[in-house]
């Protein structure tokens, strides 16, 4: 198909339309379309039309988005937020200011080529430019002078220079000369991107078949990129409450007394816990959609048992069905011809936990639809979480043949094409097929191999990671990462899954991924018991208070999801989000650095440090432990034994909080607890609450209220907005940093209320139970306010 580097010519003729721009050369076609002013997709395909179909992409192009003007030897798009510039001799795409400085444009020698069916972008490596993004990917938070491979693979026992992983996100941003940009290839076959590795002149990426096909980001900063993506690709959906707790898994917890043991061992210790999980081993010999009888005699029951201590429970649920006379899900899919074919129209098979399996195609609709009520049972007795494994597809060679043949919904292609979405659509049939089977209920679906858009399905688990601190500190980078390209449901295995957990690695990590949003334990079959007692009482109690500081920040925490699944923006958030053009974020030993939401900034540090450097940004912090005060914009040094991770809160701002409750199921004591720390910039927290677990928040069965500070002497409640009732009837202010305070008054309808009664001055409390070995609970004076709260606005001054 032509000879090497076949590079794309002159434009032979051109059409424009109000938001788009098409034309033709000798060897391909292209278009460039505005989707939105700050958005711009661009095609270049051989073949007689383009292909417009896209699992990731849910957005369509807003009408008058741009104004197409046409020029001598180039065509501009213009917008009110960009201008993307189609040159025509020869075909090149830049896109750039509206002043005119360059974003991201295309190599002027090189432009867009082809090999054969691979087909290659080259864009000019700008000067100090840095890349961010591509989500699970190892290596370093800036990514230039790498390569990557988006390839979904089975990656066990995975460290940081591993390439491909499990998943394929091919959304980057670039960061340079005080802008930034974002890229998204949406092309579901294999796919190469170099950003400057082994040469100084380009960043490209190269696609193994299919269109090119990508789409280009306008914005001023990293947070506008993000929404943008998110916007064009879909935004997750609020989860269930419970879902943000903590969860307790192994590979696996078998018989039914096991699994008992461990459910009442949190209880009588005290260690909040939302999740239980079921690996393989509860299963029929692997088969899915099974029990075994002999460990599980009565599932229901077991099942009823924990619930009523407040326990969730979920079960892995792996796409192979075993080829097996007289197993009904064998049968069935064979009668209903869902299972996935070689070219010659005989089914594939390969070997994998039950023995040889066919899997079925989830890339078809009706196939989708035949998975779902196969989950009745499960979700009859009770289960709740669906954990979709071994779906990249994985089996034993870890070698999937090129040549099966997928619906693709209705565009029918081969594993090329089809392998990297496989996860995604498996994903989405699972968590459809739930919702069918239980309406008005949110669902919990899992998944281990993805495709970019996943996040509208449910939560990324980042597979089979090592017990070592190089991978606990790669697992910090990685979760932030799959923030900034739309994941934000996601986390790793806390301990590490395959090899042996060292007691202070086990403390150390859990204490991190505290403020990771999904936080689950999870260890490989024979190995050592990894639940927070199994390592000695001093990891118990570190464990019960991160825990415990997890349940405590709920009310936090859930508003951050609420807000991911209206804006995109991430729970935890790499530090490239808020603070990109500060150098000190990307070096080596900050760029794991992290906040958690907005305000809470997370210095990840290994287990076997008792000190450690910290870079503090730009602002004012404090110390979570100690409350000591910070200027940011510089490096400092903290103890940080392990019990005590390094954590600091933005001055200015609000930390809601509620009391400690054993699981979500468990009510709080009523009370919200407002931290407020002094600082020259206030904050705005939308407090969001709903029932947790139904559809209703979406019919406006909600309550939300605006909490302004402006960070020194006031802080301002709105009414509620929605019809659920607040949980929450006292507010109970907690200052941090400010000097002596006589008195605070509540305004409300007018009036004015003293509440010194109701104050203590400096009050020695513990602000945060961190377990210190040498001196028991720390603790620093502070100063608190109790009210009354209702749905009304309230105006509070001290």
């Amino acid at each position: 198909m032509g000879h090497l580097y076949e590079s794309v010519k002159e434009v032979k003729t051109i059409v424009c339309t109000d938001n788009s721009v098409s034309g033709e050369l000798s060897n391909c076609r292209f278009r460039v379309t505005a989707y939105r002013p700050d958005i711009f997709r661009v095609q270049v395909t051989r073949e007689k039309e383009f292909n417009d179909f896209s699992y990731a992409v849910v957005a369509a192009p807003e009408a008058g988005s741009a104004r197409v003007e046409e020029r001598q030897e180039q065509v501009d798009l213009r917008t009110d937020r960009a201008q993307l510039i189609v040159k025509t001799e020869p075909l090149r795409f830049d896109l750039l200011t509206l002043d005119g400085q360059e974003l991201v444009v295309d190599d002027p020698g090189l432009g867009t080529a082809f090999d054969g069916d691979h087909a290659s972008v080259y864009k000019k490596l700008q000067d100090g430019e840095r890349f961010l993004g591509l989500g699970e990917k190892g290596r370093d938070l800036d990514k230039r002078r790498e390569g990557f491979t988006n390839w979904n693979t089975d990656a066990f026992g995975y460290g940081p220079s591993t390439d491909p992983l499990y998943s394929t996100i091919p959304f980057y941003i670039g960061v340079h000369h005080d802008r930034v940009y974002g890229l998204f290839l949406d092309n579901s076959y294999k796919s190469h991107f170099n950003f400057g590795a082994s040469n100084h002149r380009f960043a490209s990426m190269t696609v193994e078949g299919g269109d090119i096909n990508y789409y280009l980001f306008a914005g001023e900063t990293v947070a506008e990129l993000v929404e943008a993506y998110t916007w064009l690709t879909g935004r997750m959906e609020l989860p269930p409450k419970w879902g943000l707790g903590y969860q307790q898994c192994r590979y696996s917890y078998y018989p039914d007394d096991e699994l008992r043991t461990v459910a009442k061992t949190f209880r009588d210790k005290q260690i909040p816990c939302d999740v239980i999980y079921h690996d393989i081993h509860y299963m029929k010999d692997y088969k899915l959609f099974t029990w075994d009888e002999d460990r599980f005699p009565d599932p229901q029951g077991l099942i009823d048992e924990v619930k009523a201590q407040g326990f969730r429970v979920a079960v892995i649920i792996d796409p192979g069905v075993k080829i097996e006379e007289g197993y009904p899900t064998y049968h069935d899919g064979l009668k209903e011809d869902v299972f996935v074919k070689f070219s010659d129209g005989e089914p594939y098979s390969a070997d994998v936990w039950p023995g040889t399996c066919h899997f079925p195609d989830f890339t078809a609709e009706r196939v989708r639809q035949w998975w779902g009520p196969k989950f009745e049972d499960l979700v009859t007795q009770g289960v709740d979480g669906f954990w979709n494994d071994m779906n990249e597809i994985a089996s034993w060679g870890n070698f999937m043949p090129n040549n099966l043949e997928f619906d693709y919904d209705g565009h029918k292609t081969n594993s090329r094409q089809a392998r990297n979405v496989y996860g995604t659509q498996m994903a989405r049939a699972t968590k459809e097929g739930v919702e069918k089977l239980r309406p008005n209920r949110r669902s919990f679906t899992i998944t281990r191999a993805a495709y970019a858009g996943y996040q509208r399905y449910g939560i990324l688990w980042t597979g089979d990671n090592v017990s070592s601190d190089e991978s606990m500190m790669l697992g910090a980078r990685m979760v932030a990462s799959l923030g900034l390209g739309g994941i934000a449901f996601c986390g790793n295995d806390v301990g590490g899954f395959a090899g042996r957990t060292e007691v202070a690695l086990f403390a150390r990590w859990l204490s991190i991924a505290v403020f990771q949003p999904f936080l689950r334990t999870h260890t490989f079959v024979n190995t050592a018991d990894a639940e927070p007692w199994s390592f000695g009482e001093e990891v118990e109690e570190i464990s019960r208070n991160y825990i415990n500081l997890r349940y405590r920040l709920m009310p936090y925490l859930y508003s951050c999801f609420h807000e991911a699944a209206q804006t995109g923006m991430p729970v935890t958030r790499s530090l490239a989000l808020s603070y990109t053009f500060e150098e000190l974020i990307y070096d080596g030993r900050f760029q794991n650095q992290f906040t958690f939401g907005e305000s809470i900034l997370v210095a990840p540090v290994e287990s076997f440090k008792d000190m450690t450097k910290v870079y503090l940004p730009k602002g004012q912090w404090y110390d979570l432990h100690s409350g000591e005060k910070y200027e940011g914009e510089q490096i400092i040094f903290v103890d940080c034994p392990i019990g005590r991770l390094p954590i600091f809160v933005k001055a200015g701002a609000m930390l809601p909080m509620q009391s400690v409750v054993q699981s979500t199921a468990e009510a709080h004591d009523g009370c919200l607890t407002l931290h407020l720390y002094q600082g020259q910039q206030g904050a705005v927290f939308n407090l969001y609450e709903d029932d947790g677990v139904s559809l209703d928040h979406t019919q406006g069965v909600h309550c939300a209220r605006d909490i302004h500070f402006d960070g020194r002497s006031q802080l301002s409640v709105a009414a509620t907005v929605g019809d659920f009732p607040s949980t929450y009837k006292a507010l109970e202010l907690v200052f941090h940093g400010f000097d002596a305070i006589e008195a605070v008054s509540l305004e409300e309808a007018s009036m004015a209320v003293q509440n010194q009664d109701d104050f203590s001055y400096f009050e020695p409390i513990s602000h945060f139970d961190a377990y210190a070995p040498e001196g028991g609970l720390e603790t620093y004076p502070v100063q608190r306010a109790r009210f009354k709260l209702s749905s009304s606005p309230m105006e509070i001054t001290w």
